[in-house]
């Protein structure tokens, strides 16, 4: 799975010159750590959507991990363990996963409504929905390889595969919602009442977005893991990430998701804050529309790999913090000058800075753009299906740029039906080459990605490509609280 991070709102237009309710509270986790506290975190850019299945965007999966679960979840060593499934069995010849659910887990509840149960017919919906051709989402591709999903009981759920496949159990950790949420039940759409007032199983509840577009989230005192810590978490947008690191440094924010490169000295500087690093599997890419029959010549698009000064770029405005990279498979604002390459061979640039929403609307909807400035962030399933698969051209689709090659579509099947472990490398290998030939995109750099947070904010644990995993285990000690 991959999500669409955002560098900056960066069309750029180009012609060759020559041519032109309360409920009862969960037990408390008995820890020892104090509940209480609020903790207010920057994000540049605020969501179109907040569901964990219309949405293709990094600022959207922060906010699923902290507001719902799934049958499954990764540790903080990365080990597969149980969520809303609290035990499961695989048959011998792995076509089979059965999963026995809680049945202590209670939905978030909608105001003047009781909370309702979560159950086996939860889980069928959730893939019918996803599945059904009227939804527009990242993840058909993804699960594609289901063949049915059956409800043996209200607490029993099980899957059968059109064929094994390799870590299929991971898979399964795919956000549950409920039957009960979305106002058309057959398929979801952006304009479902759902997607910007979803609720779910998770730590956290949305209550609201305020008039500065501020995503407010309130602690699940029902949450069937034990009440998280800290009460309240407040996703506040910027539109210039130049001022995100000055807002934490006047504590208007207690934390920024991802600190610009050319921020960390100024914050290694105060002693007030920490730095983490993960590591988010991104990459970033100029991205190129094959509707313009300029860039369908895959000569004019590698002629403007060769031309762009990728190591110079990084070093400019990310500090040299990252590594550059050549294909689709992974290992802050900022603004440039793209003449000083490009008009050495003979190319004119238009550059054009779009606000968030307007810039995904023209890339996803209108497919108004020549190239694109943007990044990925990927799981570990070194899944690029929905990228530069054919049959993933189309409206909110991530292969937004419309490339189709048959051969690169037959290695992408090819690498998902195999359970051979070498062979999968073997293929990711040749497209790897294929890609970097073809040059759907520019592939850029992979950045060493930093969180910045007040040291008030403890035991703070960061999942690689989704981070809030762990939050309800993070916590504000008492003489910190406000």
């Amino acid at each position: 799975m991959n999500r669409l991070s955002r560098i900056a709102p960066l069309l750029l237009t180009l012609a060759l010159l020559a041519t032109v309710p309360s409920v009862s509270p969960a037990a408390p986790k008995n820890d020892g750590r104090p509940d209480g506290g609020a903790l207010a975190y920057g994000e540049y850019g605020r969501p179109a959507t907040l569901d964990p299945i219309t949405s293709n965007e990094m600022i959207s999966l922060r906010i699923s991990e902290l507001v719902f679960n799934g049958l499954v979840g990764i540790d903080e060593k990365q080990v597969i363990v149980p969520e809303l499934a609290e035990r499961w069995e695989t048959s011998k010849d792995g076509r089979t996963y059965t999963f026995f659910l809680r049945k202590d887990v209670r939905w978030h509840p909608r105001e003047g409504e009781a909370p309702k149960p979560f159950t086996a017919d939860d889980v069928i919906f959730t893939y019918n929905i996803m599945m059904h051709p009227k939804t527009i989402t990242p993840l058909k591709v993804r699960y594609e390889f289901i063949d049915k999903v059956e409800k043996a009981d209200d607490a029993t759920v099980r899957f059968t595969l059109k064929r094994p496949i390799l870590n299929a159990l991971a898979k399964f950790s795919f956000k549950i919602i409920p039957a009960h949420g979305p106002a058309n039940p057959q398929f979801l759409t952006r304009e479902d009442p759902f997607v910007r007032a979803p609720i779910g199983t998770g730590p956290y509840v949305v209550k609201g977005v305020t008039g500065d577009r501020e995503i407010v989230l309130m602690a699940n005192e029902d949450y069937f893991k034990g009440r998280a810590h800290i009460n309240k978490f407040v996703s506040r947008p910027f539109a210039d990430q130049n001022i995100m690191t000055q807002a934490m440094m006047f504590n208007a924010i207690d934390m920024l998701v991802l600190v610009n490169p050319r921020d960390l000295p100024e914050l290694q500087g105060d002693t007030r804050f920490v730095l983490q690093p993960y590591n988010a599997l991104s990459y970033a890419f100029f991205g190129y529309t094959l509707r313009n029959p300029l860039l369908a010549d895959k000569r004019v698009r590698r002629a403007f790999t060769h031309a762009v000064n990728r190591q110079e770029m990084l070093d400019s405005f990310f500090n040299g913090q990252g590594t550059i990279i050549s294909g689709p498979f992974a290992p802050g604002s900022w603004a440039y000058n793209l003449d000083v390459h490009l008009k050495g061979i003979g190319v004119g640039v238009k550059v054009e800075f779009k606000e968030w929403q307007a810039w995904k609307e023209a890339v996803f909807v209108e497919h108004d753009f020549d190239v694109i400035l943007a990044s990925w962030v990927f799981d570990d399933s070194a899944d690029i299906s929905s990228l530069f698969h054919s049959a993933e051209i189309g409206a909110w689709k991530n292969n937004f740029g419309g490339y189709s090659n048959p051969e690169v579509d037959g290695l992408i099947v090819e690498s998902k039906l195999t359970l051979d472990h070498e062979k999968r490398r073997t293929i990711n290998r040749k497209l790897h080459t294929l890609l970097a030939d073809e040059a759907p995109y520019t592939f850029l750099w992979t950045l060493t990605n930093y969180s910045g947070y007040h040291k008030k904010l403890r035991r703070v644990a960061i999942h690689p490509y989704k981070f809030f995993s762990f939050a309800d285990e993070w916590f504000i000690p008492v003489t910190e609280q406000k």
